[in-house]
């Protein structure tokens, strides 16, 4: 398979296209646009636009990384980074669907899925195999751990830690159990993630005391509680909190 750049699409001077990547027609690849092989833009797709920050300098040569065998859709628009030598990145076998937007310096892990019209803010980090679904909003700087699960319509405005799944407005709802029986985790881990979801949330206190305590507590735990309690030691901004009952022993197998 050889690289197809079909009618009207415009790579611009500057853009870097690898091997095997589709351009359908429209699409738009602005200069400073890195795409990895096997990358697929559909019709009318701004890639590298610039970003939307009035103090921006467009000048500032920045740009945007696409990994390889991404998928985006239609009318998906992501803008460049906004200091000179970085880049917006998206990270490799993500699926971006029609109407989403990643403003600029936002950061996508490995096969994230964002359903139709997803808005991610600027500075937003996203972990390997997210899914986010379809309308959600997220505030600038947050950062939603790998294997989260957020809700259509969802609006966060804080940290998610990773294997949760949040609706509403920075709700969580519970572990993301379905997700990790699909990716192979064991029962020991869940059970672990369990125990660790129960003693962050619902320990009175400073959260990132209790989950650091957590942590020191766990030893040598499976990882993804390790990486569910260390989540809470970095960040800008709180962390979403349950808003009512959280339901966790039902068997995921």
């Amino acid at each position: 398979m050889a690289t197809e750049v079909h009618a009207t699409a415009i790579v611009e001077a500057g853009a870097t296209l690898g091997s095997d990547v589709v351009l359908r027609a429209g699409a738009i690849i602005r200069s400073g646009t890195v795409l990895g092989d096997r990358v697929v833009v559909h019709s009318y797709a701004v890639i590298g636009g610039e970003p939307q920050d009035l103090r921006f300098d467009p000048a500032t040569p920045s740009g945007v990384a696409v990994g390889e065998g991404t998928t985006i859709r239609e009318f998906v628009t992501i803008n460049r980074a906004t200091r000179a030598g970085t880049s917006t990145t998206v990270g490799p076998g993500c699926f971006l669907m029609a109407g989403v937007h990643l403003a600029h310096d936002v950061r996508l892990g490995e096969a994230v899925i964002l359903a139709n019209n997803v808005l991610l803010a600027g500075h937003v980090a996203v972990g390997d195999r997210t899914f986010i679904g379809g309308g959600a909003a997220v505030h600038q700087f947050c950062r939603i751990g790998e294997g989260a699960m957020v809700a259509g319509l969802a609006r966060i405005t804080e940290d998610v830690a990773p294997f949760t799944m949040v609706a509403e407005r920075d709700e969580v709802i519970g572990l993301n159990l379905v997700g990790l029986k699909r990716r192979g985790v064991s029962r020991a881990a869940i059970q672990q993630l369990k125990e660790a979801f129960r003693r962050v949330y619902f320990t009175p206190g400073n959260i990132r005391a209790v989950a650091a305590q957590a942590l020191a507590d766990l030893a040598a735990g499976e990882p993804e509680a390790r990486r569910f309690l260390e989540f809470f030691a970095g960040g800008k901004r709180g962390f979403v909190r349950p808003r009512r009952e959280v339901a966790l022993d039902a068997d995921p197998a």
